[in-house]
């Protein structure tokens, strides 16, 4: 049984081809060079604040899909004017109408930046539960809203069992009403037929919040579901002193460094009936659950698993009558860097479906019985980042780069292996599907370099087709010259291995000028055609502003990322701040080589481990780079996530500390000659603030200069939490790159 994400959303009914020249004018350049553009101007003449305003330019993102059971209409979340606050729309495919159908927006003040309505279901009859401000309600055909489980709060995970008669749900924990620790999680049902105000009952639950549902599924007979269930209470909690708002603050986390005790987990399977709960342990609760599933009959359960290092991947099958387990596929490299495994049941329950890379790329597979080798679907150097089965035609759907790196594209193929079919158009860009009930239809999230992202929904027996169904941006959007994304292809300067890097360039940009450059936001994973690149950060505004500025902007898909097999990104094992910051080294050696960057006015910048790499560009590239820009450091890796192992390895060995020293800007700071700016929230729970006091210290004891900017209150996520913030640090970050790379003396 398989567990489709919510994704993100949009609308409009126009019914687009996406071979045409409209959207296939989205294509952008991949030929090695970067030949001249055509534009007047380089970019955009709006300011940070024009381009940053509580009316979004670029418009609302449609979120949250969700289909009804017949396949027929498709649910999300939308803002048709621009603002934040996101209320419920439907698409009928069958009408192609688009209907909104709460208003709970319209008096919401722009400046107050309200999110709006996080999650909807469909529950029949035209009524719609969803949550508000973490509260249920319900939408019930008249238009009226009620609120319903008034007594729960931190309510989540909306799903309806597949016979439509119930609605699950996971509300926090009652212990704590603020939750200032833990979110908490306890599993409730209620009838989807029942108007009662509070008549929900629990099926899992605990006291102690620190013991939580993490995420469940519903079996297919509707009489069980299967939940990932999660024990905190080992590991550490942590104070984070900050001031804000004129007083001392407390932001209490239970967060693990590495070597410290970690989550505990199972899987359990609850009935409606009886409200039995069974257990199926696993020799080792600390390690990773990544994936589970109940057979269609829900007489088998499987477990995908890795240890905390993610060098093995072990995936175990249950007899959920007995409890008897077996190991059905396991698989160790001691190299491996990346858990993108995902697992799922074949059709008809004829073994598993496994996405891995134990060829060296990203592939399905097929495997009947515990043991046996696995027979490859797919295969070719090009990789699968997640896949869906449709087990009434026995199809596979999945995304991939098979096109090009940057893309994301909807494609299918028989479970049995053939041809593999694109069923996205052909169109370069990023597509995240959810697939409609019976794979009749797909709601499909798309972007690209040219275009915000949108809602098109993908008739399955007409791929390469779409219907769009939002148009989000501003007119004002389309009355801009914005930049021009290419694709770029080098070898390292170090190992000869071959790299990948989006490279935004002036829409009138000249190859034989040599123009002051930008490296970032670096990161991994960072090169994907999608409006503004990475959507960790909303940095699409900044890179247009830059470039419309006279800059040219490079990202690079260093080692460890995603999309280029696992012989790319294993050469990352033990090396942050190591092969990562050569192969940014490289871009900027193409760049020049090439004729089109000023060497002496090249910058740098990135947030978290981005930040981490900036700094060490700054202290062991000297001469590579005029200026750096660090955001929320990860300056020391001893108190990164224990997830972190992957890459750095654990806190033990013969070659302790040394390797955590070699991959901690904190011990490398006292090399940076060039300036430095740091921009940190100082309630930070995911990189510490005090891990920036400690590398200031010590650049204060050396007499280093640089510069920190301290955001009071805010989050690891300082880009993202509201307007005025976001402003105030990207127009501090373009001060700073304009003194020290643009206008380098």
């Amino acid at each position: 049984m398989g567990r489709f994400g919510l994704i993100r959303a949009f609308g409009t009914a126009v019914m687009l081809f996406l071979a045409t020249a409209a959207v296939a004018g989205n294509e952008v350049s991949r030929q090695q060079g970067v030949p001249g553009g055509t534009a007047e101007v380089a970019g955009t003449t709006l300011s940070i604040g024009e381009l940053y305003r509580y009316q979004s330019l670029i418009g609302t993102t449609p979120e949250g899909y969700s289909w009804s059971s017949d396949s027929d209409t498709v649910l999300f979340l939308w803002n048709d004017q621009g603002y934040s606050f996101r209320d419920i729309w439907t698409y009928s495919v069958r009408t192609g109408e688009k209907t909104r159908l709460t208003f709970l927006g319209q008096d919401s003040v722009p400046h107050a930046e309200r999110p709006g309505i996080s999650q909807a279901v469909m529950l029949g009859d035209s009524r719609v539960a969803f949550t508000l401000g973490g509260k249920l309600h319900i939408r019930e055909p008249d238009g009226s809203v009620s609120p319903i489980e008034t007594e729960k709060q931190a309510v989540r995970g909306l799903a309806v069992s597949p016979d439509g008669k119930w609605l699950a749900f996971v509300s926090g924990s009652p212990v704590d009403t603020r939750n200032r620790v833990t979110l908490g999680g306890e599993l409730w049902i209620r009838s989807t037929e029942d108007r009662r105000e509070n008549s929900a009952r629990r099926l899992v639950g605990s006291d102690d919040p620190k013991i939580y549902v993490q995420d469940y599924e519903w079996a297919d007979d509707s009489g069980s579901i299967v939940f990932h269930h999660s024990d905190d209470r080992e590991m550490p909690e942590r104070d984070i002193y900050f001031y804000a708002d004129g007083e001392l603050q407390n932001n209490r986390v239970i967060r693990a460094f590495p070597g410290d005790e970690t989550t505990r987990a199972r899987i359990g399977l609850v009935s409606l009936a009886s409200n039995e709960i069974r257990y199926f342990d696993r020799p080792d609760p600390k390690h990773h659950i990544w994936d589970y599933g109940l057979s269609g009959d829900g007489k088998r359960l499987f477990i995908s698993g890795s240890d905390l290092e993610a060098k093995e991947h072990t995936i175990y099958l249950y007899d959920v009558g007995s409890g008897a387990r077996e190991t059905f596929y396991q698989l160790r490299d001691p190299r491996h860097l990346r858990p993108d495994w995902q697992v799922d049941w074949a059709p008809a329950d004829d073994g598993l479906i496994i996405l891995t890379d134990r060829d060296g790329w990203l592939h399905l597979y097929h495997q009947r019985n515990a043991g046996e080798p696995p027979h490859q679907i797919t295969q070719g150097e090009w990789e699968i980042e997640s896949f869906a089965v449709d087990g009434t035609t026995k199809s596979l759907y999945f995304t991939a780069n098979k096109s090009h790196l940057a893309d994301r594209q909807i494609y299918r193929v028989p479970a049995a292996g053939g041809e593999v079919e694109r069923v996205s158009g052909s169109a370069s860009g990023t597509h995240q599907p959810v697939y409609s009930p019976d794979f009749s239809r797909i709601a499909d999230w798309y972007s690209s370099d040219t275009m915000p992202p949108e809602l098109f929904v993908i008739d399955t027996d007409r791929p390469r087709e779409a219907t769009r169904v939002t148009r989000s941006p501003q007119p004002e959007f389309y009355d801009q010259t914005w930049a021009d994304t290419r694709y770029v292809e080098f070898s390292s300067h170090v190992d000869g291995m071959k790299l990948v890097a989006r490279l935004i360039v002036p829409a009138n940009f000249d190859p034989t000028r040599r123009y002051p450059v930008i490296v970032g936001s670096v990161y991994s994973d960072a090169v994907r055609n999608q409006w503004g690149g990475r959507r960790s950060h909303p940095t699409w505004g900044l890179d247009q502003y830059l470039v419309g500025q006279g800059y040219l902007i490079i990202s690079v898909n260093v080692r460890g990322s995603w999309g280029q097999g696992r012989e790319h990104n294993q050469t990352q094992l033990h090396s942050y701040g190591g092969t990562d910051i050569n192969d940014l080294e490289s871009g900027v050696r193409y760049l020049i080589a090439q004729g089109h960057a000023d060497p002496d006015r090249v910058g740098i910048w990135g947030s978290s481990y981005g930040g981490l790499m900036t700094i060490m560009s700054l202290a062991k590239k000297l001469g590579v780079y005029a200026a750096g820009i660090a955001g929320a450091p990860a300056t020391n890796v001893w108190h990164a996530y224990p997830s972190q192992m992957w890459i750095m390895g654990p806190p033990e060995g013969d070659d302790m500390p040394a390797r955590y020293e070699a991959q901690s800007p904190l011990y490398h700071a006292a090399g940076i000659e060039d300036p430095l700016m740091i921009i940190h929230g100082s309630r930070d729970p995911v990189v510490l603030y005090s891990d920036t006091i400690a590398l200031a210290e010590g650049m204060i004891e050396r007499e280093q200069m640089f510069e920190l900017v301290t955001l009071p209150g805010a989050h690891h996520g300082w880009d993202l939490e509201n307007l005025p913030q976001t402003r105030f640090s990207f127009r501090k970050m373009i001060d700073f790159f304009d003194r020290n790379v643009k206008n380098r003396k």
